[in-house]
């Protein structure tokens, strides 16, 4: 059974609150670089107030909304994963290790074995 994905119509509310988080970014950013020589503390200050205002905006928004729903539905898929024991992810690391040695012995022996065929005894050039 296929389910379908319904896509909801953003309201004109909605698009103004997104309108009003990128303003919000833009005038952050904007008052960091133009209160550059009213002090650190009141340029760091514009920006994260109004990087923190927009964030509220934006999460006041249907967007929002669903990045929150998102995140919590990651959250609890993540606590449904079955995690390999400290036991498990070391003998793991150790197969990667083995193989990896294994597949770098095997490429050397390749490179050596055509270098010796092709300049030895195709060309017949003498090292």
């Amino acid at each position: 059974m296929a389910t379908s994905q319904v896509e909801t119509v953003s309201t004109a509310a909605d698009r103004a609150k997104l309108v009003l988080a990128v303003l919000l970014v833009v005038a952050a950013l904007a008052g960091f670089y133009f209160l550059g020589r009213e002090g650190a503390l009141v340029q760091w200050g514009s920006l994260v107030v109004g990087l923190v205002a927009a964030c509220v905006v934006f999460l006041l928004s249907e967007a929002g909304h669903q990045l929150i729903a998102l995140s919590r539905d990651s959250w609890r898929e993540m606590g449904k994963v079955v995690w390999p024991t400290r036991k498990e992810t070391m003998q793991m690391t150790v197969y990667v290790f083995a193989l990896v040695v294994l597949m770098a012995f095997f490429l050397w022996f390749t490179d050596k074995t055509l270098e010796w065929v092709l300049y030895d005894l195709v060309l017949g050039w003498r090292k």
